[in-house]
């Protein structure tokens, strides 16, 4: 007979409410937007009370952070590429190519909603700038691997340049403009990186 395994432990459960919340908020802040999104309607959507909520984080704001350290971290384990033409979201399994749209537009607008709030308040400038580099990393990492032969760019003026490059045409995208689109984009990238102009991956 085999033994009953071993009841979670108070880390186990509350690395589990955690997930639930981070997971409920995502959502929450896709639908609503920062400023709108409610604590309690997240803490119900996860099916937890409000109090669940203040046990693991100090407001919306540490909530929020979570939810972008979530999503960073589950596109390093995915081998983030800007090269390639994903808007997954983390969460979004199961979902239709237009709700994946939705949720990631959703929450990317949510998110600038939050740098706008960040940016203004010293005590989360701090820990916005650390989130930031955190995705400056991830495109110097890109630069180095994408780099053709003899760039006379350094990893990170290069990571720093495909980031304003990716970042801000994703703020015109969210603003409604058309006129970059993919090819465009993928363009600008290979030029960035010394690929030359319609050199294929």
């Amino acid at each position: 007979m085999s033994p009953h395994p071993a009841p979670p432990s108070r880390r186990d459960r509350q690395q589990q409410t955690r997930h639930a919340l981070v997971g409920a908020a995502r959502e929450s802040f896709a639908e609503e937007g920062y400023h709108r999104a409610n604590l309690e309607q997240i803490a119900h959507r996860a099916g937890y009370s409000k109090g669940a909520v203040y046990s693991n984080f100090t407001g919306k704001a540490s909530l929020f952070l979570a939810v972008l350290d979530a999503n960073l971290s589950a596109a390093a384990q995915e081998g983030w590429d800007p090269f390639r033409d994903s808007d997954a979201q983390p969460g979004a399994e199961g979902l239709s190519a237009q709700q994946q749209e939705t949720l990631s537009t959703g929450f990317a607008l949510a998110t600038l909603e939050f740098v706008a709030v960040a940016a203004r308040d010293e005590s989360l400038r701090p820990d916005l700038q650390s989130r930031l580099r955190t995705l400056l990393d991830a495109y110097v990492e890109v630069a180095r691997r994408e780099r053709a032969p003899g760039s006379a760019l350094a990893d990170e003026q290069m990571g720093a340049l495909l980031a304003a490059l990716v970042q801000g045409a994703g703020f015109l995208q969210l603003a409604g403009t058309t006129v970059l689109d993919r090819s465009l984009l993928e363009e600008g990238m290979r030029r960035i990186t010394g690929e030359g102009p319609g050199r294929t991956r």
